[in-house]
């Protein structure tokens, strides 16, 4: 049997009609009567054709397929943000590829070529944490394919950006942790070239700033993004003679490291030291004590990002003019930061 995949021009040879004739009998295009559209489908189910929308899509100049590139699939504020794309995708008939890039740069780099060699009208990212250029970023404009960035964004490129009220909601969370009680507070901070871990930073000044309190610049941590690196700051800072008796982090993986690191010094949480985490991670809330947290609305803020290209660049196509979508997060306040 051939494996080979039936084709319009077999369809062709097999019914003695024209290829344009049965195109149009195929898409349901008038001008073909109903005894030979019948006849055309009849025959096209017979020779399992399947009609080749990728190559129907480029005749046409679009791929009618977007691309996404993500630092972790398996980190449920991107797995949901790829659902909010996806669902984007569907209601609009076009298709996703999804790629990550492990916080790799070379991957990330790798990942982009692959989405210009698919010829997706569209690229969707948020940056490695390695990325602290361009100009990978900028071969996506080169190739003339349609750039949004969401989450982490690189603020100098020119594209459209899709991210959370970053700078607000962490003065909100440190607010919350001061409101409670909590005066030496340490922020467990990310890379300095990514902007959104910047103006969590900002959030947290601004508060500290607020309410009076020295600014602990021996208390500010940066690039403390994985677990590890979380618990290895908390354990130096929680053997200082003044510990801080609070912690505000940018992720929640970085909370997780924090709390271990509370426990082995034999402090108990919100007590003794409170903690307050980002992004709404499923397990801060199924822990004990459950940790305090910011839901950034992942699966709006990557449905948001996905509607950008539908209802920004399609439609405007001719008159282009970038802009900053902001999506506003919440606080989800638990046990772990509530000490009165």
């Amino acid at each position: 049997m051939s494996n080979k995949r039936i084709t319009i021009y077999d369809l062709s040879k097999e019914l003695g009609i024209s290829v344009s004739y049965i195109s149009k009998a195929l898409n349901n295009q008038p001008g073909v009567s109903e005894r030979v559209r019948k006849l055309v489908i009849k025959k096209a189910e017979e020779l399992n054709y399947k009609h080749n929308t990728h190559a129907a899509n480029l005749r046409r100049g679009s791929s009618r397929t977007l691309g996404v590139i993500v630092p972790h699939i398996n980190q449920s504020f991107f797995s949901d943000a790829i659902s909010g794309i996806e669902k984007a995708c569907t209601e609009h008939k076009h298709n996703l590829i999804i790629c990550q890039s492990h916080d790799d740069y070379e991957k990330e780099k790798a990942a982009i070529e692959t989405l210009i060699h698919q010829n997706v009208d569209c690229i969707l990212i948020s940056v490695s944490k390695e990325t602290t250029n361009s100009t990978s970023i900028e071969q996506i404009i080169k190739h003339n394919i349609h750039l949004i960035q969401f989450d982490r964004c690189i603020e100098s490129i020119d594209s459209f950006k899709v991210e959370n009220d970053n700078e607000e909601v962490s003065y909100q969370a440190v607010k919350n942790l001061i409101n409670e009680g909590y005066s030496n507070i340490a922020f467990i901070g990310g890379p300095a070239n990514i902007n959104i871990y910047n103006k969590r930073k900002e959030g947290f000044i601004r508060a500290i700033k607020e309410a009076s309190l020295p600014i602990p610049y021996n208390f500010i941590v940066e690039n403390g993004l994985g677990k590890q690196e979380a618990y290895e700051a908390a354990i130096e800072l929680l053997n200082l003679p003044q510990p801080p008796d609070a912690f505000f982090t940018i992720s929640d993986l970085q909370a997780l490291g924090v709390k271990q690191a509370v426990e082995s010094t034999h402090r108990n949480i919100p007590k003794d030291v409170g903690l307050f985490g980002f992004a709404n991670e499923p397990f801060t809330e199924l822990i004990e004590p459950a940790i305090s947290s910011i839901d950034q609305k992942s699966e709006e803020l990557g449905y948001q990002a996905a509607m950008v290209y539908f209802e920004e660049i399609l439609k405007k196509a001719d008159d282009l003019t970038t802009t900053t979508k902001v999506i506003k997060s919440e606080l989800k306040i638990r046990k772990s930061s509530k000490r009165t």
